[in-house]
């Protein structure tokens, strides 16, 4: 079977994720596409590298991604660092003729994303945009349902992403709520799942009307003022430094093909956890998903009797999409590292076949160029082509 070689640039949570999804894939998918070979991980400093070569299991460590990538012993780039550094590593990446993964969203903006965009095709490399929740089973089983016409036309989409592990004013600083790393907050860390879903499974988005909110102006720093679990330090003497993120972001939305819609993300909202869901009316019938619950899609068909008529429950398994690789009963449970897997075998299966695989560097653009439209509409107070 053919061995392709990983070369993971940033060995944070995600990075633990992606390890997980190539030790675990040729277990789930037999027989495998390839085997991912964990050859090098890069982070920061060698110290930090070694420790997640020694963790994530990869055969060699660096802090040197220039090198890495340069390597001609590597076949594929997975970039796993944050926002402000994707288009650089993709491009370079790209130039030396490597297939890429890269973590979401692609880029802080749409120009940095087209950057990218240009880079991968001219380079005739294999390149996906790491939008995993598109893979939870339910999700690829309600595109199925939309695609042979069960709800007829698409009317309306209502997505939201929820969150409250940033609510507290006190929880510490980081990249993610800095502007110049990040590119924007809670719409590019969470809001662009949702759009990924609408585009997925509606279409193409034309216009925006979006507003961004934001609530918390200063965080403490990591340095002194917190423990190892990210609380404040009881009598610390904190020092903060300004947040210039959005911490929620509200869209309405028109698609090309007529369908209207709304998004909502924040990581501001108490009680909500990873409260990614989506909503989508047709003319035919709806179809409800919470990815809190991600083995249950909620369907209702208009040619339900009248007294049978209402949501009902279908439990993912053997007879969904990617249901033969995963468990062999339904509801036995699908978690998040799953959906990493599937990820990395259509990946790897692109590679191997000479396919093409979505979401790409294309849809990457596409996402950067609405949420840029979704920051201009906030900003103008009027409605936004995404051009």
């Amino acid at each position: 079977m053919r061995k392709l070689n990983v070369a993971m640039i940033g060995g944070g949570f995600m990075g633990k994720a992606h390890s997980l999804a190539y030790a675990g894939m040729p277990m789930f998918f037999s027989p495998a596409p390839a085997i991912p070979y964990r050859k090098t991980v890069v982070d920061i400093n060698d110290e930090l590298a070694k420790a997640a070569a020694d963790r994530y299991g990869f055969e060699s460590y660096s802090s040197d991604w220039r090198k890495v990538v340069e390597d001609p012993g590597v076949d594929v780039i997975d970039i796993v660092t944050p926002n402000n550094s994707h288009a650089e590593i993709a491009i370079a990446a790209a130039k030396a003729g490597k297939h890429i993964i890269c973590e979401k969203p692609l880029a802080r903006t749409g120009a940095e994303a087209k950057q990218m965009w240009d880079a991968v095709r001219q380079a005739g490399v294999k390149h996906m945009v790491a939008f995993n929740y598109r893979r939870t089973p339910a999700v690829a089983l309600a595109k199925k349902y939309i695609e042979e016409g069960a709800i007829g036309k698409i009317l309306n989409f209502r997505g939201t992403y929820l969150q409250d592990w940033s609510a507290d004013p006190s929880s510490p600083l980081s990249w993610r709520f800095r502007k110049d790393v990040a590119g924007s907050g809670a719409l590019g860390d969470t809001g662009t799942h949702v759009i990924d879903f609408a585009r997925y499974l509606v279409g193409e988005i034309s216009q925006v009307m979006g507003v961004l909110s934001h609530y918390i102006t200063e965080r403490p720093v990591q340095s002194g003022s917190v423990d190892k679990l990210g609380t404040v330090k009881a009598g610390a003497d904190v020092r903060k430094e300004p947040v210039d993120t959005d911490d929620e972001v509200t869209t309405l939305l028109r698609f090309e093909n007529g369908a209207v819609g709304s998004i909502e993300a924040t990581r501001n909202a108490w009680g909500r956890n990873n409260y990614l869901t989506f909503e989508i009316h047709g003319e035919k019938g709806s179809i409800c998903f919470n990815y809190e619950r991600r083995d249950e899609l909620q369907v209702c068909f208009s040619n339900d009797p009248d007294d049978r008529r209402g949501f009902r429950t279908i439990y993912t398994g053997p007879a969904h999409p990617y249901g033969d690789a995963l468990w062999p009963i339904p509801a036995l449970g699908i978690g998040y590292t799953e959906t990493k897997i599937i990820e990395a075998h259509d990946f790897f299966s692109a590679i191997v076949n000479d396919t093409e695989v979505s979401p790409n560097f294309y849809d990457g653009y596409r996402i950067s160029v609405i949420s840029d439209a979704i920051i201009e509409s906030a900003e103008t107070d009027k409605w936004v082509k995404c051009l």
